[in-house]
């Protein structure tokens, strides 16, 4: 077998080697500074490797990718992608699949973000050559998380099936997934709302009207509907862990728990043992249970990445928000118990500091219900002294939040449009 060796830019030799070459590899490895303890040598600039993708720069080690010499990136091959101004190798690729690249290099691991189209994140790997390189690679779907679900002979369905179910441009089949998905949540909101309405009430409530079996029964198929999709969703979830760190599976369970409660009140309510005191129980418990029926409104946001964007947006502002709470109760507290010693002699509206502190929140946030003002000069002249404050003080935290929101904002857009 012949090792043929190539001075790289950096002064590191690369060496393509034939497999069965136990000579070769042997080069390859001091060559690379492999080996035995080759971790605990010091890194020099010529061991980095710099990798601009798109205008994003990555450095990583000649060492790291000489590991799959079958990969363009760890063959002679990536010379041709040399630029000497930039003193990098330069890919106009998708940065958010290169991410992915890289740490199979680094773990030989890969993922495919959920971001990602199947197909783009294909092409980028046969670009690449990782399926040259790769050998006993656990392919995995969202933020590197690892899982056992994903390991055996179902692994690539479960996969599949994930991708169906969470990411509507996997497939047309998906997309239409999610149509149906957001028709059911509108279904149900509709009768959550229709259920209160007093002319539609008995439709619900009186089980001899003629329009109570055909709602009970759309109701029942729509729960149906959410609970299949949940079942699946936490069966080839990647992680049982992260499964229930995640929100909106938490949401979905609270949406669909109200109906299943239900079911279960009804039964026990219509066994032969009649206790009054255990239907008033089961009654208490079911009214709390179906306040959790208006979380359905928040499974709109699974199906709006600009949604899960303000959120996430929102998550980066939490202390710009934090500030604007914390200026919130400080001028409510102080200006309420204010209020409240100047007005309670000669204004039954301020009956204690609460009431005090409702007025002044009222008042800072410039909403002015009138519900509870105050009589005396003296407290008319606080009270303008508070409005005039309020919207001095709430501007400044606003204007930082404003200026947080829109950097994180396109930021985040700025990613979503990459991918």
């Amino acid at each position: 077998a012949v090792v043929s060796t190539q001075s790289g830019h950096y002064g590191r030799d690369i060496i393509p080697v034939q497999n069965g070459n136990s000579a070769g590899l042997e080069e390859l490895r001091r060559a690379n500074g492999g080996g035995r303890g080759a971790s605990d040598e010091p890194l020099k600039s010529s061991d980095l490797c710099n990798i601009n993708i798109s205008g994003k720069e990555y450095i990583t080690t000649f060492r790291c990718l000489n590991k799959y010499p079958e990969t363009l990136l760890g063959s002679s091959e990536r010379e041709q992608y040399y630029i000497p101004e930039m003193k990098a190798y330069f890919f106009n690729r998708n940065r958010d699949c290169f991410e992915s690249i890289l740490t199979f290099y680094q773990t030989g691991k890969e993922f495919r973000p959920l971001s990602v189209d199947e197909d783009v994140y294909e092409e980028e790997r046969k670009f690449f050559r990782i399926d040259e390189g790769s050998t006993d690679v656990s392919l995995e779907i969202g933020d590197h998380e690892t899982s056992d679900l994903f390991n055996g002979g179902w692994r690539l369905t479960r996969r599949r099936i994930h991708a169906f179910l969470m990411d509507p441009r996997s497939s047309k089949f998906a997309t239409g997934w999610h149509i149906m998905d957001i028709v059911f949540i509108c279904t149900s909101i509709t009768l959550l709302i229709l259920e209160t309405d007093p002319n539609m009430a008995e439709c619900f409530t009186d089980t001899s009207h003629p329009a109570h079996f055909y709602l009970y029964y759309l109701n029942a198929f729509v729960i149906a509907f959410f609970t299949t999709d949940l079942l699946v969703r936490f069966c080839t979830w990647p992680g049982l862990i992260g499964f229930w760190k995640n929100l909106f599976n938490i949401l979905d369970i609270l949406s669909i728990l109200p109906f299943y409660v239900s079911v279960i009140a009804d039964v026990m309510n219509n066994s032969d043992d009649p206790n009054a005191q255990h239907e008033h129980k089961s009654y208490v418990v079911l009214r709390v249970c179906r306040i959790f029926r208006i979380v359905r409104v928040f499974k709109f946001i699974r199906h709006s990445q600009d949604l899960i964007m303000i959120i996430k947006v929102v998550g980066h502002a939490k202390k710009e928000l934090g500030l604007l709470v914390l200026l919130l109760f400080i001028f409510s507290v102080s200006f309420g118990s204010l209020m409240y010693y100047i007005e309670h002699q000669t204004n039954d509206q301020f009956t204690s500091i609460m009431q005090g502190c409702w007025w002044a929140i009222v008042t800072i946030t410039t909403i002015g219900y009138g519900d509870v003002v105050p009589h005396t000069w003296l407290g008319k002249i606080v009270g303008s002294v508070v409005l005039t404050l309020g919207i001095v003080f709430l501007a400044l935290p606003m204007t930082i939040i404003v200026g947080k929101f829109s950097t994180v904002y396109e930021k985040e857009k700025e990613k979503k449009d990459v991918s």
